[in-house]
């Protein structure tokens, strides 16, 4: 629905839209991409190793997982600090609301997609799970995944396309 309202509004307000992609930091997004898809990578070599019986290879790849997804959240978090200080206006501004919505809500689902590889790390540690009874840690990676794939179409969509 979210990224209905951004099209409508994009094509109600080229000019306003353009200029709030004009200020966005476009290296901030593309580092982002790269951590998020690196935390991708990592959370399936962890569920990989699981697979394979290496709990702490798996434990290993999966702190690789939080911490790239930690470093998206502190990225992203200098870029909205960047945003506030500039004066960004999400009441009066169609692009700033939609911006901060959006990337808000993505962003809130990879602080819990990092939660989930925190709770996960020592049980993983330990070996509590096995190819049998991964389930757990296969949903979270599924959930990561889910959460890259809507950064993939939400960098292009508000930081690239003009």
């Amino acid at each position: 629905m979210l990224f209905v309202a951004f099209a409508g509004a994009r094509l109600k307000h080229p000019d306003l839209f353009a200029a709030g992609q004009a200020t966005l930091d476009l290296n901030s997004g593309a580092i982002n991409t790269v951590l998020l898809i690196s935390a991708s990578a990592c959370a399936a070599r962890a569920l990989h190793s699981v697979q394979q019986r290496s709990p702490q290879v798996a434990a290993r790849w999966l702190l690789a997982a939080l911490l790239f997804g930690l470093g998206f959240l502190g990225v992203k978090s200098v870029e909205y600090l960047h945003k506030w200080q500039e004066g960004i206006d999400v009441a009066n501004n169609t692009f700033a609301m939609l911006y901060v919505g959006i990337t808000g809500f993505h962003f809130l689902h990879a602080a819990v997609g990092c939660l989930f590889f925190a709770l996960l790390w020592a049980p993983t540690r330990r070996g509590a799970y096995s190819p049998e009874n991964c389930h757990t840690l296969e949903t979270v990676t599924v959930f990561w995944h889910m959460v890259d794939l809507l950064w993939m179409v939400l960098f292009p969509l508000i930081y690239v396309l003009r």
